[in-house]
């Protein structure tokens, strides 16, 4: 769900990076010596997920795994989808520098708010656990379409269909992505249960 450059305004690139760098500050700091090799991890999947696209428009469809990041990092998100998307844009030109912000909201703000509904419900049985999983994988993705979409009618309303078309090609995506995010969290709640967040955790 990359943003091409060359079609944001400067005002909408801007809020886009002011954006991006709070997030960063918050996530870096939330960042404990036990969860970066975590973040690399899933810094990584995010970028082999994200690498394999379809070019729609200013946009493009691809996996995202940004709701798994979310789930499992909260705040450190931010630095960890910044730092895949940088390698993205410097070796194979997706995306680009200058919306370098704006991609990092687009995929990284999702994430976090995806979290934070949704935490809660990981310690739970898995008649809860797994809705609410699923909930993360399509979720985050259609909050992602959302904010491509607002970013490019902010920048020009003729982008209005665009933008539902970016959001509909993504609707495979999101069931896709709530699927595996439902196979992940079992698999979690089985091996390895301290990584998924709840309520006896801290706030990532």
């Amino acid at each position: 769900m990359h943003i091409s450059e060359g079609i944001l305004s400067g005002a909408v690139l801007a809020s886009g990076a002011a954006l991006a760098v709070v997030g960063t500050g918050i996530g870096l700091k939330r960042l404990d010596a036990d969860r970066i090799a975590r973040s690399g991890i899933l810094s990584a999947c995010f970028f082999v997920a994200s690498l394999i696209h379809v070019p729609i428009g200013p946009s493009s469809v691809h996996l995202i795994f940004n709701g798994v990041l979310g789930l499992l990092l909260g705040w450190a998100a931010f630095p960890a989808i910044l730092v895949a998307l940088i390698l993205q844009a410097v070796f194979f030109q997706f995306g680009g520098i200058t919306t370098l912000g704006v991609n990092t909201v687009v995929m990284a703000l999702p994430a976090v708010i995806c979290y934070f509904l949704f935490k809660n419900f990981m310690d739970k049985s898995p008649a809860w656990a797994l809705p609410a999983a699923f909930a993360v994988g399509a979720l985050s993705v259609l909050l992602s379409g959302i904010i491509v979409g607002l970013a490019l009618m902010m920048t020009e309303e003729k982008f209005f269909e665009v933008t539902a078309l970016v959001i509909g090609a993504h609707i495979p995506v999101m069931i896709i992505e709530g699927i595996v995010t439902c196979f992940l969290v079992a698999f979690l709640k089985k091996v390895q249960p301290d990584m998924l967040p709840g309520r006896r955790k801290t706030s990532g």
